[in-house]
């Protein structure tokens, strides 16, 4: 923007007016948060971040499954104490239920790729004292044709914004798919164990690593034990896994 001086010539107006006088536009078309649709986010405001991330609910230290309260930390499930999982830990940012539902299936389906740095950078936050201590970052891969079909690995795309976030190395070479299966949600839990048996094969050297594993959603856990059966087997000493959210 410009005006006149006193002789004719050309001055420029301040340029702190021109910014205030933008700052209206920048708020109006700023990103609103995904989940209430009205404060700023991107794609969370803070607010939907404390009210359904930041919840401190009582949860089976090795499953993440939720506790009946009082529990205390460190507490087991009576699954994880009669069979124990492969797995040694588990963390769970919120239940696989509404509104945090809708928001992984926006990420999923809808394509909502910045859910996918709000969830990594939630987790790493939730499990900073853990991931100084892990080796690699390892998203759960995803099936060949479900990659094809959305373009992109959802696990990945969080565990990359958790990697950057926590200074630890994302390692998506060390476990590979071999083979499609069957959605788990679909499946009764011995067809789930069954289904993802051998789906999985590790590669490189693990020996005595701690291997974080990263995916959206836990329900039975079979495809995450399965995947600690193959890393272990290939000398991982330590897996935990770390999810978004974790069904009832």
């Amino acid at each position: 923007m410009t005006t006149s001086g006193p002789d004719g010539g050309v001055e420029r107006a301040p340029r702190s007016l021109f910014v205030l006088g933008m700052a209206p536009l920048r708020r109006l078309l700023a990103p609103r948060c995904v989940v209430c649709d009205i404060a700023p986010g991107d794609p969370l405001c803070a607010g939907c971040a404390q009210d359904f991330f930041a919840a401190q609910v009582p949860r089976c230290a090795v499953c993440a499954l939720r506790l009946p309260a009082p529990a205390q930390p460190g507490d087991r499930c009576g699954r994880c104490l009669s069979a124990p999982p492969h797995f040694d830990a588990t963390i769970a940012l919120a239940d696989y239920a509404p509104p945090v539902d809708r928001m992984i299936a926006a990420l999923k389906f809808g394509g909502r790729l910045p859910l996918a740095s709000a969830f990594g950078a939630l987790l790493a936050g939730a499990a900073q004292r853990l991931l100084s201590g892990a080796d690699a970052i390892c998203p759960v891969p995803l099936a060949f044709e479900r990659q094809a079909e959305r373009g992109f690995n959802q696990a990945h795309e969080i565990a990359r914004r958790m990697a950057a976030a926590c200074d630890r190395p994302l390692r998506g070479d060390i476990l590979l798919r071999t083979r499609h299966t069957a959605a788990q949600m679909d499946l009764a839990l011995a067809e789930r164990r069954r289904n993802v048996r051998g789906a999985f094969v590790a590669c490189g050297e693990l020996a005595d690593m701690h291997i974080a594993v990263i995916d959206d959603v836990m329900t039975s856990g079979s495809t995450l034990d399965e995947i600690a059966t193959t890393l272990k087997r290939a000398g991982a000493v330590r897996v935990t896994n770390l999810v978004v959210a974790r069904t009832a």
